[in-house]
């Protein structure tokens, strides 16, 4: 990786108060190295870290996407009860998820209009609302 590309990474990591160790600075910068936003799974992200070398487990994935939610550095995005992608925008904002394709994309905020949204049962308040559009290919 480059130095700006270490250097985004461990600034990512170091807004958000994480320490950052050899793993966590591998998968910072294959996810904010370049600057741009991504959406992966724990695989893909493992898949990309073990073709540039980098020496982590898929548990140590699954385990540093954790702590990086939980720091609110990425936003996770429940395709279905099986699939969960990872998103470095963490601002509130739809998807699309490609079925055919398997694969989660940015869509347009400002299409979007959500008039109103039910209120939340009594003792409950509403932590967010994720908008994901699935699409396939017209046939």
């Amino acid at each position: 990786m480059t130095p700006t590309a270490i250097g985004n990474a461990a600034g990512w990591l170091g807004e958000a108060g994480l320490r950052p160790t050899r793993q966590r600075l591998a998968l910072a910068e294959l996810l904010v190295g370049d600057g741009k936003h991504r959406h992966v799974t724990a695989e893909s992200l493992f898949e990309a870290a073990q073709s540039t070398g980098a020496a982590v487990s898929l548990a140590t994935v699954y385990n540093t996407l954790r702590a990086f939610c939980e720091a609110g550095l990425l936003q996770e995005v429940t395709v279905d009860g099986s699939k969960s992608y990872f998103d470095t925008n963490t601002h509130d904002h739809p998807h699309f998820y490609w079925e055919d394709e398997g694969r989660l994309t940015d869509a347009p905020s400002d299409q979007l209009v959500i008039a109103q949204v039910p209120d939340a049962p009594r003792g409950a308040e509403i932590a967010s609302v994720d908008v994901v559009i699935r699409l396939r290919k017209t046939r």
